[in-house]
């Protein structure tokens, strides 16, 4: 018995060492420290985290919004970070996306209901399901429609045409029949922004016009040509040895504050007319987070503090814990906030 006791401790240590070994030690050393008593401080401690530059900006309702920047700019011109740099944002681009549908759906100019066949018959026979596929499910990600970025080392040279990075799902098997599941698909929005090209008659003019332009949006932008690059916050993908702002991935650009001011019009209703916000609530989520090589952003609302909280960070590493610690660092953020 005596035996069987020891054995089984030394079961019991052997366990825990081995699970101590695949603790991601990273993410533990920076929740356990205190809470810092300011953003700045917690900015500083980020920075300890691996990252090259962190910018913060705080909308909290009944005061002035805040704005927060740590680290640098461009690491190789030593450009201190800017808190009202350009950042590509990445998916949270979807929720523009979203909010244009589900304005062309008030407008009558689409339906919810209308199928990928029916808006692209040349695709009828490339997509599975193209007959059954609604919009309704490429807005919800319940598609089925393959993901183009878990193509196969997809991020070490991506794309540059709209046709080549479609080419990489056509013909393909579909992941689950429409409607029966659930997987997050960047070819949903892909294909959710050529439709609002087609239907348009000129996506970046309607942004402009439905969305920018009534918020006051004057640092949004839906491509790297409209931009001045130097105001572009550089981008890192740790072990690589250059700077991939210049890189043409990302979708919209914006600073932290126009996301900010756009995420607050989407959770506030002051975006919507007419029944547009009734729509958006059926297809869409209200809060979103963007991962590219080089660029992170976490966009919430915080209904219990009335705040709107937006973070980028532009250091990423798809292998390690790198998107685990912008969270740590997101979330100490707020708690600051939510001390008064």
């Amino acid at each position: 018995m005596k035996n069987k006791k020891r054995i089984f401790q030394i079961i019991l240590l052997t366990s825990t060492a081995i699970s101590l070994f695949y603790v991601p030690w990273s993410i533990v050393w920076a929740w356990l420290p205190p809470v810092p008593n300011t953003i700045e401080e917690q900015l500083e401690d980020g920075l300890g985290y691996g990252f090259e530059g962190i910018i913060v900006y705080v909308d909290q309702k009944g005061k002035e919004p805040q704005y927060y920047a740590a680290g640098w700019h461009d690491r190789d011109k030593k450009i201190p970070a800017d808190p009202k740099a350009y950042f590509k944002i990445a998916s949270v681009g979807k929720l523009y996306h979203a909010v244009a549908i589900s304005k062309l759906v008030s407008e009558n100019k689409l339906s919810l209901d209308g199928t990928l066949a029916e808006y692209f018959p040349e695709l009828k026979d490339r997509i599975e399901y193209a007959d059954q596929i609604t919009l309704r499910m490429m807005v919800q990600h319940r598609s089925g429609i393959p993901n183009y970025t878990n193509y196969p080392n997809y991020w070490a040279n991506p794309p540059q045409s709209v046709e080549a990075i479609l080419d990489l799902v056509l013909d393909e098997p579909a992941s689950f029949a429409p409607d029966q599941g659930y997987e997050y698909s960047n070819t949903n929005y892909l294909l959710i922004s050529e439709l609002i090209e087609k239907v348009s008659g000129n996506k970046v003019e309607y942004f402009k016009t439905r969305i920018f332009e009534p918020l006051g949006l004057k640092n949004t932008y839906l491509s790297m040509d409209e931009i001045d690059m130097d105001r572009l916050m550089s981008g890192y993908y740790v072990g690589v040895d250059r700077d991939l702002k210049t890189d043409n991935v990302g979708g919209i650009i914006a600073t932290a504050e126009d996301v900010g001011i756009f995420l607050r019009a989407l959770n506030d209703g002051s975006l919507f007319e007419n029944g547009e916000q009734e729509i958006y609530s059926s297809i869409y989520v209200f809060n979103h987070t963007g991962l590219i090589p080089g660029y992170q952003t976490i966009a919430e609302y915080h209904p219990e503090l009335d705040a709107v909280v937006i973070q980028f960070t532009n250091t990423v590493n798809f292998d390690g814990y790198n998107w685990n610690l912008s969270e740590v660092l997101y979330n100490r953020v707020v708690k600051i906030l939510g001390r008064g």
